[in-house]
């Protein structure tokens, strides 16, 4: 389960830019996955909570964004999603094309973090 080593990369790339923000800890992460990427949804989210455990990012929220298979259909040359990711045609002209413009990504895309709670100055 690759989705495991997804979540631990996504963990301490949050950890580290809430200790640049000195933020006490992340409460979300938002990140576009790709239809065509091979990250399965459910899987990540599972492997999220047990590798965010005792770091910045235990509870944090992740949001996931899925992200459609687009083409570029060289024919009519627009940019199409496709109807079904088994059949490389346009689902207008039928063109056959292998031209993928969106559909791949694995983007981190948003770090929210929780600012250090103010310490009283010292007398």
């Amino acid at each position: 389960m690759h989705e495991l080593s997804i979540a631990q990369s996504l963990i301490e790339l949050a950890c580290d830019a809430a200790a640049r923000e000195r933020a006490e800890r992340v409460s979300k992460l938002i990140v576009r996955i790709g239809a065509m990427s091979g990250v399965v949804k459910e899987a990540l989210e599972f492997s999220f909570g047990l590798a965010a455990e005792r770091t910045a990012c235990e509870g944090a929220a992740l949001e996931i964004e899925e992200v459609a298979v687009t083409i570029a259909c060289p024919k009519c040359r627009e940019i199409k999603p496709l109807a079904d990711v088994f059949d490389w045609r346009c689902p207008d002209c039928g063109t056959p094309t292998s031209e993928v413009v969106a559909g791949r990504e694995l983007d981190l895309v948003s770090i929210v973090v929780e600012p250090q709670e103010s310490q009283p100055a010292d007398s």
